[in-house]
Parts: C-alpha cells; sequence; structure tokens
C-alpha cells in the first residue's frame, strides 16, 4: 500500500513525466498552430535527473510511471530513459502516451527497453479530418504504429479520443464499432476547457451522451479497468475490446485522483488544471539529497486541491502541451 497520500487521505501511486514540450503535431486542443515558446535544451531534465525523482517517489510508494509530451519520441534516445527507470525497484508498470507518427520505427525497442504499454492520441478514423485535427498529420502513419505496438507486445494498446461537438462527434460509432470487429481498446474524453477564458460548452459532448449514443449498437457492459487511471470501461457482448470513458468535466474524478505530474522543467504538479507547482530542478541542480527530494514530493501532494474548477472557468497558464496532459 502506497505511503503517499494527500490532505484528503487520497492515496498516490502513479507518477506522469513529461520529457519533452516539443510536438510533431499542432492539434488544434492542445497547441496553436505556430507553435509555443520552446524551451531551451538547459531548462529540460536531463534523463539522470528524472530518475533522481522517480527513486524518490517509488521509496515513497509510487508504482505507475507514464512517459508524456509534448510527443515523448521525438526526445533523442527515450528509450534510454526506459531502461533507466525500469531498473527502479518498486516501479512496476511503465507506459507511455504518444501521437504514434514514429511509433513504429520504435516499438521494438520501446518494449525491450522496458515498455510495458502505449496509449495513442487518434480523433479522427479518416485521413482528410486527422489532417485538419492535427494541422500536418498522417493517419497512415499512426494506424501503422499501432500495428506496430501491438506486434511487439505494448499490449493493451488503447486509443485516446477527445470528442468535440462539430469536429469529430460523428465518428464515434466508428471508433465503438472497432471493439467489436478487432481487439480495439477505444477510450473517449470530453473536450476540456484550457486556455484562459476559452469557452467550450458548445464544443463539450458529455459521456453521457456519448454512451447513449454508442448504445444504438448494443448494450455496453462493465469490464475491469486496467493502468490505473480515470477511465470507466465497458465492452460489448463477446467483444475483444474494450471502450472507456474519460469524463473530467461533466462528472469528474478528482475524488479518486491518484496521480502527481512532473513537467519537462522540472516542476511537480499535484492537479492537471492548477498552476500550483513545486519547483524540483533547481534543487537537484544544487545537488539536493534523496531526502530532500522527497519532501519535495511529500510538499507537492499535501498541495493537492480537492478537485478542479473548471467549470467555475479556472484554467490554466501553461497549454497542455508544455504540462503533459
Amino acid at each position: 500500500m502506497t505511503r503517499l497520500s494527500d490532505s484528503f487521505q487520497r492515496p498516490l501511486n502513479y507518477l506522469r513525466i513529461s520529457v519533452t514540450d516539443r510536438c510533431n503535431l499542432r492539434c488544434i486542443y492542445c497547441m496553436p498552430s505556430e507553435g509555443i515558446p520552446l524551451m531551451s535544451h538547459e531548462d529540460i531534465l536531463s534523463y539522470e535527473e528524472i530518475c533522481i525523482v522517480a527513486q524518490a517517489a517509488a521509496e515513497l510508494g509510487i508504482v505507475k510511471v507514464r512517459l508524456t509530451g509534448g510527443e515523448p519520441l521525438v526526445r533523442a534516445r527515450v528509450t534510454n530513459l526506459l531502461a533507466m527507470l525500469a531498473r527502479i525497484q518498486g516501479i512496476d508498470d511503465i507506459s507511455l502516451t504518444t501521437n504514434a507518427v514514429l511509433l513504429q520505427h520504435y516499438a521494438d525497442e520501446l518494449k525491450s527497453a522496458g515498455l510495458h504499454r502505449v496509449n495513442v492520441s487518434l480523433d479522427s478514423l479518416r485521413s482528410d479530418r486527422f489532417h485538419r485535427i492535427t494541422r500536418v498529420g498522417n493517419l497512415d502513419d499512426v494506424l501503422r504504429g499501432i500495428e506496430a505496438a501491438r506486434q511487439a507486445g505494448l499490449n493493451p494498446v488503447k486509443t485516446n479520443t477527445v470528442v468535440i461537438r462539430g469536429t469529430n462527434d460523428d465518428e464515434v460509432l466508428d471508433f465503438a464499432r472497432l471493439t467489436i470487429e478487432g481487439e480495439w481498446h477505444v477510450r473517449f474524453i470530453e473536450y476540456m476547457p484550457f486556455s484562459s477564458g476559452e469557452k467550450v460548452d458548445h464544443l463539450l459532448v458529455p459521456v453521457s451522451e456519448i454512451k447513449q449514443r454508442i448504445e444504438t449498437l448494443g448494450k455496453l457492459e462493465p469490464s475491469l479497468s486496467s493502468g490505473g487511471g480515470p477511465a470507466r470501461y465497458f465492452r460489448f457482448p463477446g467483444a475483444r475490446g474494450t471502450i472507456g470513458f474519460i469524463s473530467p468535466v461533466s462528472e469528474h474524478f478528482c475524488r479518486a485522483c491518484n496521480r502527481l505530474r512532473l513537467t519537462a522543467d522540472g516542476k511537480l504538479r499535484p492537479c492537471l488544471f492548477s498552476d500550483t507547482e513545486i519547483d524540483l530542478r533547481e534543487p537537484l541542480r544544487q545537488r539536493a539529497t534523496a531526502d530532500n527530494i522527497k519532501r519535495l514530493i511529500q510538499e507537492a501532494a499535501s498541495c493537492k486541491p480537492e478537485g478542479h474548477k473548471l467549470r467555475a472557468g479556472i484554467t490554466c497558464e501553461r497549454s497542455m502541451a508544455q504540462i503533459g496532459g
């Protein structure tokens, strides 16, 4: 049982680590078309620094680690980091969230380095629409990446679809059918306001509506979850795949949140939707002891809010690409 918990007695056992703010796509809900001001390489944590934090976190009870970005596969030699994390005692689950554009080239190497699973961002099954949403992406690259991950044994490969009204919500049934026709594990995520002053009610498709649409194909049955995340899982009777729902806006999952987030520049965020951050980079570079790093992690845990304030219009100063989602 984890020894790390917040002030609301929620156990924390999951650390998301952003390894870069750079990305090879420009998804419309994540990054402006011109990109964002990029951090200098000196500002980004080295792999050795990341592992010092991960080691301290593991000694406090963190057992799950997920690598994110930006796009984690654009950072050079990310498999070296995976191999280093895999050697840390206590961490028993290492996963990665990717847009899969480069995944076909790295799947086998990632598996060999110690990666267990991948989540793939996939917001459309139509080539022209996929390109519009990502601004620069090629759907075939992603589909080849997904197949390469499956062949490499990075299972279950889960796909994450951000549902946006008027943009891709007419594909909900197409994604759901994949779980019947093949071993697809599809997760639908509500569109979230993130930048200051953003109005998104007209873009939000609540999970309740998504589920109602999907059940025109058949009755969904509850399914056991995997990965320790916020999704609630279901499947059609006899289906090999699963359908997950993530509802950060309409039915937020804060009461069961079990995670902390480490940004690429070494800030520990207790909540995705709060700008509260604990700086670890400077202590690391001033040769802080392991006990000092643990105390800072515990401080971050104690700062974790009871819930986010999305419905109240509270948004973040950093973009999603700068935090790691």
